[in-house]
């Protein structure tokens, strides 16, 4: 069984098609990034899945139950991190806790023992009795996926979890975010590249309210670009060589004794031997893939934050 499931799932605000049609299967125990420009339809997704608003067409399961027709059953099962940091400011983290512990239906000893584990877990522990008011971006970051988690979901929604943080907040809640894969279902959306990289199984870029591209970081970045390019720092570099390359490969750049090679199929070994048996001295070479922020911004032609 799928974890997360929708059948042509959409939602149209009057004349505004904010999600149109998206087909999705999402596996249990599965990482999965939602990316997308701003207004693409990735929070808007996210509500309709946790069933905080209605799809105008389509559905959506979540470990079989249809959002529209059993939304309470789907939300039994749900945990939700929203991409805004909803906090009692003026209670303290065992407090908050306690309060979406009770909602869930969690006995007074079953939330103790949850918040006491996840406040560890997240490094809250020392300031645990401090009024939430008091804490620091990344700290309200961490007791907000805190928050999400005392239920003890299967299925986690994390909507831009990491907005804003500093750098090394920002690491701290990948490595617990890394540590959750497999044990729990987990959507995640960011804007942070690089983040979804590090932590996906697999990724869906949406635009314009649908799903434009599919798949691991890696089949990505391989299936989009037909050139992939290697980078050589060199001496003695002959207009011959430099002839003799372009007959066999289909571009080249050179700038300041580096020289570019672009290529359908790149063999590192075979340019490396051919430019020593050459004559050519080579500092050194690396071959370049494109990141995902590549491909973000050739499949939507946006930049991240347009």
């Amino acid at each position: 069984m799928n974890a997360v499931q929708t059948f042509k799932l959409t939602r149209e605000f009057d004349s505004l098609v904010a999600v149109n049609g998206i087909d999705l299967e999402i596996k249990k125990g599965e990482l999965f990034s939602l990316l997308g420009p701003n207004g693409a339809g990735k929070t808007t997704t996210i509500r309709m899945l946790c069933c905080l608003l209605k799809p105008t067409k389509g559905t959506a399961s979540i470990l079989g139950y249809d959002v529209i027709k059993t939304p309470f059953a789907v939300k039994r099962l749900i945990g939700v991190s929203p991409q805004d940091t909803i906090l009692s400011e003026r209670l303290n983290c065992w407090e908050n806790l306690a309060l979406i512990g009770k909602v869930h239906g969690l006995s007074s000893k079953e939330v103790k023992r949850r918040s006491k584990e996840l406040l560890e877990t997240m490094g809250l522990m020392e300031r645990s009795k401090d009024q939430v008011r008091k804490f620091s971006g990344g700290m309200k970051r961490r007791l907000n996926i805190a928050m999400a988690l005392v239920s003890d979901p299967q299925v986690l929604f994390l909507d831009e979890p990491t907005l804003g943080l500093d750098p090394q907040a920002r690491r701290a809640i990948w490595e617990y975010i890394a540590e959750l894969k497999g044990k729990k279902t987990i959507l995640l959306t960011t804007h942070y590249m690089e983040e979804a990289d590090f932590l996906s199984d697999r990724i869906g870029i949406i635009d314009e309210g649908r799903v434009v591209a599919l798949g691991t970081s890696q089949e990505l970045k391989t299936n989009l670009f037909e050139m992939h390019s290697m980078v050589v720092s060199t001496e003695n570099l002959t207009a011959e060589v430099i002839a003799d390359l372009l007959s066999k490969y289909s571009r080249l750049e050179k700038v300041k004794g580096r020289l570019k090679i672009y290529h359908k199929d790149l063999n590192f070994k075979e340019i490396v031997d051919y430019l020593h048996s050459r004559g050519v001295t080579v500092y050194s070479a690396a071959l370049e893939q494109p990141t995902l922020e590549d491909v973000f911004i050739q499949i939507t032609g946006k930049k991240l934050r347009d």
